[in-house]
């Protein structure tokens, strides 16, 4: 036998079937802001800037770990599926033609837009596995735990080194990741490939410490209580 216990965790758990709004909406208007009314911009000036720009990824992890399962699971996977097809990849496609025609012409600039919105797609992957994840039966903690090591992954330079690595740079692979701007933010100044991968372990660690916190269990100890 047990019974609710009172106190911040609980309260939020009663309130489960509408909670996941209360990130959802946020989430959405800041990723308005930034893939709408703001320019796109390639580079991140402080620590401030960076905070707001992972901002909606971080709601919308909370978002979809709060997010009700249902009976209506399968559809909203296939939903997320044709979304992608549908509009997500052309959209992705029609950004690089552009940026390959400004080009041609000679116009300088244009990268900015295809950067912004490959961003929005590595965060749309991330958000359909966490989806996918919870309608299939994932309880909130788990899926939080999940989310949170994977939104470590995303800001980790995994992907500043894979193209410093994979490049074929014309004069040979340069000391600093100049464009890594996000982890110049942390560091002061362009990461040197030693600071980089450092940075990067320093993330992984940090995902497999939240994926082996016992957050289920302490969870599970301030919404019931054995009876008495």
């Amino acid at each position: 036998m047990t019974t609710h216990v009172a106190g911040p965790v609980a309260t939020l758990y009663r309130a489960r079937s509408w909670l996941w709004l209360a990130f959802a909406v946020p989430a959405a208007v800041l990723a308005g802001l930034i893939m709408v009314a703001l320019p796109p911009d390639q580079t991140l000036d402080d620590l401030g800037e960076w905070a707001f720009k992972i901002s909606p990824l971080v709601f919308a992890t909370l978002a979809v770990a709060t997010f009700p399962r249902g009976r209506f699971g399968p559809v909203l996977v296939v939903l997320g599926v044709l979304a992608y097809m549908g509009y997500v990849d052309t959209a992705l496609i029609l950004r690089v033609l552009d940026y390959g025609t400004a080009r041609e012409v000679g116009e300088a600039g244009g990268f900015q837009t295809v950067y912004q919105f490959q961003l929005f797609v590595v965060s749309y992957l991330v958000l359909f596995g966490l989806i996918a994840f919870r309608l299939g039966g994932a309880r909130t903690a788990t899926v939080l735990k999940v989310g949170v090591a994977s939104v470590l992954l995303v800001v980790s330079g995994l992907n500043d080194l894979g193209f410093w690595l994979l490049y074929a740079w014309p004069d040979g692979r340069p000391e600093t990741l100049d464009w890594a701007s996000h982890i110049v933010v942390f560091v002061g100044g362009p990461p040197g490939v030693v600071t980089a991968v450092v940075f990067l372990a320093v993330h992984l660690a940090l995902a497999v410490a939240v994926l082996v916190a016992p957050v289920e269990r302490w969870v599970d100890e301030r919404v019931t209580r054995p009876a008495r």
